[in-house]
């Protein structure tokens, strides 16, 4: 199963206080794209029961940069803080961009940061009463979005052979997240970036599972570019200057 979501409101104003449309259920994600400020302090992401700044906090996700960097988990029931867990590792750096996933699983909220695993926050309160985002402090963000069994905004993307328009088509600094599972025995993975009207290949990307490498490609004109391979797989896709592409195709 694959998910393909747009951006679905780009350069949120902060403070930022949004619904969860139809709540939080497990294997849905919630992708961040921002920027850290070089003057900064602290920033806080809330996941919470409600639309108001005074409901509960079922995660409390809290960088501090204050000397002995620190990220502070916790939640918030009727007014009264739990008892915080504190990481000691920071996975921002100050004036740089980042990514970050929370991944709803039945453990709890597993926060990756830039691809990297941070730390898994176990379920205090129950995910289905999550009903809010909330954001807050020094950081600036640039995408937030959806990602999951039925995750707003629109449904899951359909089994594969997949083929879909890009409304809008992609333009600088759109990301496009593609969140799947690998079946077991499966061989290779094909997705193919379309010029609408030439049916020209802007990207490519082709893992190939057995061989351990990932291809990736253009196609112009019926003639194959110079082929780059890579002995990894982990995809996290933006588009830096490309116009014209229309189209998302996944084998």
């Amino acid at each position: 199963l694959l998910t393909y979501k747009v951006p679905y409101q780009p350069n949120r104003n902060i403070p930022y206080l949004g619904p969860i449309n139809g709540g939080l259920r497990e294997g849905m994600s919630i992708y961040i794209q921002g920027t850290i400020p070089k003057h900064i302090n602290r920033f806080f992401i809330n996941l919470i029961c409600g639309e108001y700044e005074s409901s509960d906090i079922a995660l409390h996700f809290n960088p501090r940069f204050d000397g002995w960097d620190k990220v502070v988990f916790n939640t918030c029931q009727n007014g009264s803080w739990g008892s915080e867990e504190k990481i000691h590792r920071m996975p921002f750096r100050k004036g740089e961009h980042f990514e970050m996933v929370i991944i709803v699983n039945f453990q709890g909220y597993q926060i990756k940061v830039n691809g990297i695993d941070f730390h898994t926050f176990q379920h205090r309160i129950p995910m289905e009463q999550v009903r809010g985002l909330q954001i807050a402090g020094d950081v600036s963000i640039q995408m937030i979005n959806f990602i999951g069994p039925g995750g707003y905004p629109g449904g899951d993307m359909g089994p594969v052979p997949y083929s879909s328009i890009i409304q809008g088509g992609m333009f600088p600094k759109r990301t496009i997240v593609i969140r799947g599972m690998v079946p077991y025995g499966a061989h290779k993975l094909s997705i193919k970036f379309l010029v609408s009207r030439s049916r020209d290949v802007a990207f490519h990307i082709h893992p190939r599972f057995r061989e351990g490498i990932v291809l990736r490609n253009s196609m112009i004109g019926g003639n194959w570019g110079q082929e780059e391979r890579e002995m990894i797989f982990s995809l996290s896709l933006r588009c830096q200057s490309v116009v014209g592409t229309r189209g998302l195709k996944c084998l």
